[in-house]
């Protein structure tokens, strides 16, 4: 199982000017030789660069990401700790982040942001 294209598609010279910005619009002029599809040029997103069903939304590590905001939301990942990995919730205290990796750790679950919000004393 393979992602076809993770590099992000730039907008056509956002490289030369400085006010164009890097998200991708498509192209509109008439005379535009992106738009027409001239050889040499950068390439467009097409549905061909799509990936299948059951890569998306898939992390590189091979897992699906889960926000995980309370403890019972680890319970419910205790048997699909080989599907998807946790994400903790970015308003959660440091001492709730804490118990939840503990608890993690026991149901056998990967936490992608386990050392956020941690002061350094603690990791060491």
């Amino acid at each position: 199982m393979h992602q076809k294209r993770t590099k992000k598609f730039k907008r056509f010279q956002s490289d030369v000017r400085i006010r164009v910005k890097e998200s991708w619009r498509k192209q509109k002029g008439i005379d535009c030789c992106l738009r027409r599809r001239f050889r040499g040029k950068q390439p467009q997103p097409k549905i061909g660069y799509g990936t299948f069903k059951g890569a998306r939304h898939m992390n590189k590590s091979g897992f699906y990401r889960f926000t995980v905001k309370c403890a019972a939301d680890l319970e419910m990942l205790l048997m699909l700790n080989n599907v998807y990995e946790a994400e903790l919730a970015a308003n959660l205290s440091a001492r709730k982040r804490r118990e939840l990796v503990l608890r993690a750790d026991q149901l056998n679950v990967r936490v992608i942001n386990r050392k956020a919000k941690l002061s350094t004393e603690e990791a060491e």
